[in-house]
């Protein structure tokens, strides 16, 4: 990952049954699912602007673009390390970097970046991303 200003944070999460594919590993699909999980919990544990702040807010992210390598599989029972952080971060959204770690060999199963635009709940359609937001997100 990018050392940049922004943190980086980490979230430990499980290989479920439900995430196996015919190949007896990891569906691809899945790995998008472990990085919004970890979004979700690090926006309110280190970051204090929950998901469900945004939205009384009349405000939510909406993934807009998704690049994502996939080096090495996971498989049932593997344990992961989810570790995103902030590349950058506007008036018109953010880009987030995340890898996927198996926790028990180390090695990085899969990487990229999430683009994130914000929106208007009411309209549904982009707005710019206040200075609060920007600042709440500058750790």
């Amino acid at each position: 990952m990018i050392n940049n200003q922004y943190s980086i944070f980490e979230s430990e999460l499980n290989v479920r049954p439900d995430d196996i594919d015919m190949f007896n590993h990891v569906h691809n699909s899945k790995y998008l699912d472990y990085v919004l999980a970890a979004r979700y919990e690090q926006m309110d544990k280190f970051y204090g602007m929950s998901w469900e702040k945004f939205s009384e807010q009349g405000f939510g992210w909406v993934v807009a673009k998704v690049i994502i390598n996939f080096k090495r599989p996971l498989k049932m029972g593997d344990k992961m390390l989810v570790r995103t952080g902030i590349l950058e971060m506007n008036e018109k959204g953010s880009n987030v970097q995340f890898e996927i770690i198996n926790k028990t060999t180390g090695k990085v199963s899969s990487d990229g970046i999430f683009e994130y635009v914000m929106i208007d709940l009411k309209t549904q359609r982009s707005c710019k991303v206040t200075d609060d937001m920007i600042k709440a997100y500058s750790i």
